[in-house]
């Protein structure tokens, strides 16, 4: 069957034998994407009465079987509780995050515990894998590395591995279009090919991905969609600390992490995750408290540090870390009105320790005492667990889970709960803490 290009915008369908910066039609700039087209007029008759001949069945929800979806050990606690107990047959799983974040570790771990793999080796050569593959102690023999960038030859390879692992699906053409690799034509064509092929021989597929400067998966919008789980790898890299999270998943839930910790022989599943971001050792100092936020269903401890110094400048500094930017303004204005806190000539910083990003307000009340506790310079009991979100009035939420968070707290050692129960205002907080 021959193959040619053509493109087609996207928002108006306009088709065009060549590329154009904006489409004659609509007039939207860029929105013209090469798409592969068949031009075996016999194969697509044929395909057509094919189609039409072929009766599709309604059937009842109520008549319909329910039945167990078999499940594969990755022999990685976390990675295994973020897929919802494993991977399924012909699951496809795309795996992004920033470049050195820990990916392509992951995935040559993975392979060693599965075996018989198939390593789409996109991005490096193969000498490249054999170097990390020592340092990790990877040893089976029956990993196999193939090192192309043309999709229709790795298709043609996979003959009956475990999993097929595509490093990355950026680095993937196809010769049926002109386009650079990345493109927009070339990631979503070589992604259905792929996809294709896995659900067809029921083999899981891992597709690496890049990520652009805001923060989102690099090529078409499509890419997260027709895939069955998108997985986010976080962390600062200058740390040891990775978070691995499903942002979606059709095989089990999204509200559950994975915490790695980043050593010499690769990314090590944390054990004592409620103790992972607390820094040991540092007591009584001011403008550190301790907050428990969740990450999926499990507590987790973090350390919020805020730091208070005078300013000479006009606009005095807000620098957040972890935590929007936005919040922080937003907390800072309430301990000004409602607490007589003059922060308006000093600059205020706040970090959540571990490299850890906190979106939930049950931060909220942790933020403010550490500012408090910053800015008058005195420090808080280390066993003193701060969980509550914080209004405009200055009065303190309770928050979901309040209660399984202070109870792993109370476990870990912190008998000292400040809450929606203990008081009502940011006001009498503070005045009990500091004054």
């Amino acid at each position: 069957m021959a193959f040619h290009s053509k493109y087609v915008c996207q928002q108006c369908g306009y088709e065009s034998t060549g590329w154009m910066g904006k489409c004659p039609e609509c007039g939207t700039w860029n929105s013209l994407v090469e798409t592969v087209v068949s031009t075996n007029s016999k194969s697509q008759t044929r395909n057509s009465k094919q189609a039409s001949n072929t009766k599709s069945q309604i059937q009842k929800l109520s008549e319909i079987k329910s039945s167990a979806t078999a499940r594969i050990s990755t022999k990685i606690s976390e990675l295994d509780r973020v897929l919802g107990g494993g991977l399924v047959g012909g699951q496809v799983v795309l795996i992004a995050g920033e470049p050195g974040i820990g990916k392509s570790t992951l995935l040559l771990q993975l392979s060693n515990n599965l075996g018989n793999v198939l390593y789409v080796c996109g991005e490096e050569s193969v000498g490249q894998i054999k170097v990390r593959a020592d340092r990790l102690n990877v040893k089976k023999a029956d990993i196999n590395l193939l090192e192309s960038t043309d999709v229709d030859s790795v298709v043609e390879a996979i003959d009956a591995p475990t999993a097929i692992i595509v490093d990355s699906i950026q680095t993937m053409t196809t010769g049926d279009l002109s386009g650079m690799a990345g493109s927009v034509g070339q990631v979503r064509e070589c992604a259905f090919r792929l996809l294709k092929a896995a659900k067809e021989k029921n083999i899981p597929l891992f597709l690496v991905g890049h990520v652009t400067k805001e923060g989102t998966v690099a090529g078409p919008a499509v890419l997260a969609h027709i895939v069955d789980t998108v997985l986010w790898f976080e962390g600062d890299k200058t740390l040891t600390t990775r978070v691995l999270r499903a942002v979606k998943n059709r095989f089990g839930p999204t509200d559950e992490v994975g915490v790695f910790e980043m050593q010499d022989r690769g990314l090590m599943p944390i054990a004592d995750l409620e103790k992972a971001f607390l820094e040991k050792g540092i007591k009584n100092v001011s403008g550190s408290v301790v907050t428990s936020v969740m990450q999926g269903t499990r507590p987790l401890l973090v350390e919020i540090q805020a730091l208070v110094v005078p300013t000479k400048l006009a606009i005095p500094r807000r620098v957040a870390q972890g935590i929007d930017s936005r919040r922080l303004e937003l907390l800072l204005a309430v301990l000004t009105r409602r607490c007589g806190l003059p922060l308006y000539d000093n600059d205020v910083f706040v970090n959540i320790a571990g490299g850890l990003k906190v979106t939930e307000p049950a931060s909220d009340l942790a933020i403010v005492l550490a500012v408090a506790s910053s800015f008058y310079d005195k420090a808080i009991s280390s066993k003193t667990i701060a969980i509550g979100e914080v209004g405009l009035l200055g009065e303190i939420r309770e928050v979901v889970a309040q209660e399984k968070r202070f109870k792993e707290a109370k476990r870990m050692g912190f008998t000292v709960p400040i809450g929606s129960k203990e008081v009502k205002f940011v006001s009498q907080a503070i005045k009990q803490l500091f004054k």
